[in-house]
Formats: C-alpha cells, structure tokens, sequence
C-alpha cells in the first residue's frame, strides 16, 4: 500500500507526464502562485503520494500544516461521503445544520481559551479565522488598535498581510489597512549578545511596554496577536515565561491576549493546541484561532472566544456564505474523534524524539547549522554560513531542498530570511519512512557541502 511505501524516483524530475501538466499550470495560472516542486500529485496515503509518472515522494511539508492526519484518511472520507449524499451546504443565517452546532460544540469543549463557557464561528480559511478574531476582540474592547510582532504570519487579506511581517507577502498590495503595531518577538536564537534567557525574556516583554509610549496607548489596543510557534518567522516558538508576561501586560490593561493556532492545531506540537501549554502554566489565552489540519484538507477554520467576547460582537458582521460548510464540518467531526482515539499529540512527541535526537546531532557535526528548535513536531533547523556569524544562509537551504525532492523528499524553507528548514510531515508517518527521511536528508546535506 502507498501509505506504507518508501520513496521511490524512477524517472528524472519532473517526468513527462508531470511536465507537460506543468506547462498547461503556466498557461491557465496566475504566475504569482508559485510552486517550485517538480512533481504533479496523482493520489496521495498516509505521509506518501504518487505522482503521475510514478514517483512515490515522503511529504515532510504535509500542505503546509493541513495533513497532520495524513492524505486519503478513510474514516474522514466515509464521513464526507455520508454527509455529501444528504446535503452539500446549508448557510446558517438561513437554514440551521446540525454539523455546525456540533463541531462548535467540540471546540468549545476541548478548545483551551479563558473561561467557563464558550462559543465558536467557522469561517474557510486561517487568515479569515485571524481577520474576524481581531474584528470580535475590536467589537468587544471598544478599541482600534492591535499589536503583532516581527516574524509574524497571519495570511494574505488585506488585514491579515497587514499584520504578516515578511513584506514579500504584500508587495504592490498598499496601502493597508491603519492601527496594526510591532514589535520584537523573543527569537532566543538571535536574542541580543550577553544576555541570559531570563533576561531575554524581559526585554522582549519591555518591548510590548515600550510600544505602548511609543506608537499606541494601551487604552486604544484591543489585541496582542502571536504564534505560540512562528511559521513563517522560522518555526520560532514562544517562550513559556514570555507568553505568561504577555497575559499579564494583557490583564493589566484589558487587552484581549489571541494565540494564532491556524498551523500549531490539532496535535502539531505535541498538545492539541499549544495554547494547552499556556492554560497548564496559567496563561491561557482569550482568543484562539485555528484552521489547517482541522478537516483534514478540506476548508474550514475556527474562532473560539469564551461567551461574553464573542456575544458582544453586533449581529451580521460576522459570518458568511459558506461558512461552516456542512461537509468540511463532518470531516472536522470525524478528524477531532480519530486524533483523540489514537492520541495523535502523543505521535506528535514520539516523532520529535527521534527527529530532534538526529537534529541535534547534525548541529554539533555540522557548521552551517546554527540553531535547531520548536515544539513537539512543529520542529525548524536554522542554517547559517558559520556558527560564530549566525549569517542566514539561504543558499544552503535551497540547495538541500532542490536536492531532496529529486531524492523522493519533499523539505521547505521558512524563515524572514529563507534560512530554515522547516518539519511539518504527517503525524501517521511511519518509523521507517521517518527513518529513511532522516538518511535522506543528512546525505543531500553533505551533498550540498561538497
């Protein structure tokens, strides 16, 4: 079975089959959705997929976070199919559907905000999950203004690409939208010289302090909005200590604290969400967004604000058509029910052991490795041209990713400078194909040395 199966290159990449639907892309496509990968999917199982000319790749990049489950689960496409046959959509501003009301009901419960009682709205995708946060904790405070931070992504609307750090993101698209402030987010990595942890962490909580003299007053702000792990940044998490300051500079002033989950969720980092960390160490925050691996591919996204936030939002300016599309919100059922049974998290953690053993190996042999990091399998490798310089070495990177993918093994970079390696390989990846993708990837990196 292909969900069991090793990677497997037959034909030089990409083969023709896959060329000449390339071709047909760079005709009927818009240039500006890019894809640098040389291979066209035909089916896809477990953490494998086949492309049409039979190549069989491992996929560590999993749809940038969406198959955590893995492709082609069977027990969600025996759900999608039971809910398909009775009624592909319903809107609920006009006709109720029950799957709505029970995936809330599902979060609502396992969802680890602030609060006794809870209620959550779906929307299609994380950036609008992201979007209509900031527009509920706006509505609720009274205030205009939101505070993000460097090496942030939150999506590609106007608010959101407003909110995303990396420029790239929003060239050409200004202007964007007033009332977004920055600041530094505690990289430990590239923290300033001399400083401890601990200090660390209280200058990047001054930061939050400074911002507040220096670009809005804390009575105008109505979020501080962040990652518990950047992705886009370079899978930089936060530091446990940071986010408790974070919730108390947010208590202090009545500011809604919002943990963007969209690619942390569903068993990523070892928890169901990593706001679970948060609410263990006291700091659980007051908005959770959260989208990608929540159906297992297909759209739908989620914000999840205890009762009183998200009632104070006034009717219709919230909403949409096809949110919490009856369909999507099956295979969200179904997802949540397997994850829980088979305690995805718990393969979360099992995968980081062995990754992060071999990772840490790499990074005493190797030079150009300067930093590995992360949280439970949401896991990121930072190369740099030496490791007294820290200098992002994005050429290396690219290097190793062209180089993997012709070895069966689809790797991507992140980071603000392109820099990092990231791991977002389905959970139900298999010892032997997490195995193989280590080898794979430890020889193209001596490849590219050479």
């Amino acid at each position: 079975m292909l969900r069991d199966a090793l990677p497997k290159v037959i034909t030089p990449l990409p083969g023709p089959k896959a060329q000449a639907i390339i071709d047909r892309r760079a005709k009927a496509m818009p240039n500006a959705i890019r894809c640098g990968y040389p291979c066209v999917i035909a089916r896809g199982e477990g953490a494998m997929f086949e492309d049409v000319d039979g190549n069989v790749f491992l996929d560590w990049i999993g749809g940038v976070g969406v198959l955590n489950i893995g492709y082609s689960n069977p027990e969600l496409i025996e759900a999608v199919k039971t809910q398909s046959e009775k009624y592909f959509h319903a809107m609920m501003n006009i006709t109720t559907h029950e799957r709505y009301i029970e995936l809330a009901e599902k979060m609502n419960s396992i969802v680890p905000v602030k609060g006794d009682t809870k209620k959550t709205m779906f929307v299609n995708s994380g950036a609008e999950a992201d979007e209509n946060a900031v527009k509920i904790a706006r509505s609720y405070t009274g205030r205009p203004n939101v505070i993000v931070f460097s090496g942030a992504f939150h999506g590609r609307t106007m608010l959101t690409m407003t909110m995303t750090a990396k420029k790239a993101y929003a060239v050409g698209m200004g202007p964007f939208p007033d009332g977004i402030y920055r600041t530094e987010f505690p990289n430990m990595y590239r923290k300033p010289a001399g400083m401890t942890d601990e200090q660390a962490v209280a200058y990047y909580a001054g930061k939050i302090e400074e911002l507040f003299i220096e670009a809005s007053p804390a009575q105008y702000v109505a979020a501080i909005v962040f990652e518990p792990v950047q992705g886009e940044g370079g899978f930089v998490p936060a530091p446990i200590e940071w986010v408790k300051a974070v919730r108390a500079i947010c208590d202090k002033y009545g500011i809604m604290m919002i943990t963007d989950e969209v690619q942390t969720g569903f068993g990523r980092t070892g928890r169901m969400f990593a706001s679970e960390y948060y609410k263990e160490a006291g700091c659980a925050p007051d908005i959770m967004t959260s989208a990608k691996s929540i159906a297992g591919g297909l759209p739908i996204s989620a914000v999840t604000a205890r009762t009183e936030i998200i009632d104070a939002v006034t009717p219709g300016t919230i909403g949409g058509t096809y949110c919490g599309n009856p369909v999507a919100c099956a295979s969200a059922l179904k997802l949540i029910e397997i994850m829980e049974r088979d305690d995805y998290p718990a393969k979360a953690r099992k995968i980081a052991d062995t990754c992060m053993k071999r990772f840490n190996a790499w990074k005493e042999k190797y030079d150009v490795i300067g930093d590995v990091r992360g949280l439970g399998a949401m896991m990121g490798v930072e190369f740099v041209t030496d490791k007294n310089s820290k200098k992002p070495n994005a050429d290396i990177v690219n290097a190793i990713v062209n180089e993997a993918v012709q070895q069966g093994l689809l790797l991507e970079s992140a980071g603000t400078y392109g820099n990092v390696i990231r791991f977002l390989c389905p959970l139900c990846v298999t010892d032997a194909q997490l195995e193989i993708g280590l080898d794979i990837y430890e020889k193209t990196i001596e490849k590219c040395l050479k």
